[in-house]
């Protein structure tokens, strides 16, 4: 491990609060990614799994682009963060900057939970994308490839919980309920497709 990956756990581990755990989400998504990609490159270096060419090819395409989207979210994340605060410090010493503190700790929290609800979209769309590659990738690298999908499963879990704590400090309304009801579908989807690799996996791998 180099300076700059214990540089960014030194971060995590700080009293600051961000990068905290919707970034973490991101950066565990984006080694989902960095997995998959391992994968799909021993898949391909090899004649034996010319099956799984196709598909392989098609997980390092997109999954090149989803690590470095993973790592901008995680980056959004604690930038959402950090505007949420900066709202709460804005002053309140009459009605009018009452009134702009009180709607921008609205704009900036709803914003603070959509970010890790994109976390939570990447997500389902990366285990959707290693279906194939579950089915025809190299069998000597199968359990990273499951390993790959633990990591976006705990991803979106973990987004989650930064979509419902912001979401509960905001009062009710159709933005807020449309927000949730994403999340909870997005969590079902993301264990059923989790749920569906581990089954062909364990199944490829004979372990019953």
């Amino acid at each position: 491990m180099n300076d700059g990956y214990i540089d960014v756990l030194s971060k995590i581990s700080s009293s600051s609060p961000t990068p905290g755990g919707g970034s973490v989400a991101a950066m565990t998504l984006a080694h989902a990614h960095s997995l998959a990609l391992m994968v799909s490159r021993l898949t391909l270096g090899k004649e034996k799994w010319l099956t799984g060419h196709k598909t392989a090819s098609e997980v390092i395409e997109s999954s090149t682009t989803g690590l470095e989207y993973s790592l901008i979210l995680a980056d959004e994340d604690a930038s959402a963060f950090d505007l949420v605060m900066d709202s709460y410090r804005l002053p309140r010493e009459n009605d009018d900057q009452k009134t702009f503190r009180s709607e921008s700790i609205v704009s900036s929290t709803i914003n603070a939970a959509i970010v890790p609800l994109k976390i939570m979209r990447a997500s389902s769309d990366f285990l959707e994308s290693i279906m194939g590659l579950s089915r025809t990738g190299n069998s000597n690298a199968l359990t990273d490839l499951l390993g790959s999908c633990y990591l976006s499963q705990t991803s979106s879990k973990i987004a989650s919980l930064n979509v419902k704590i912001n979401l509960d400090s905001l009062e009710d309304s159709l933005e807020k309920r449309n927000i949730s009801q994403e999340m909870e579908t997005l969590l079902t989807l993301s264990a059923e497709k989790s749920s569906l690799i581990e089954s062909i996996i364990r199944e490829r791998l004979k372990w019953h």
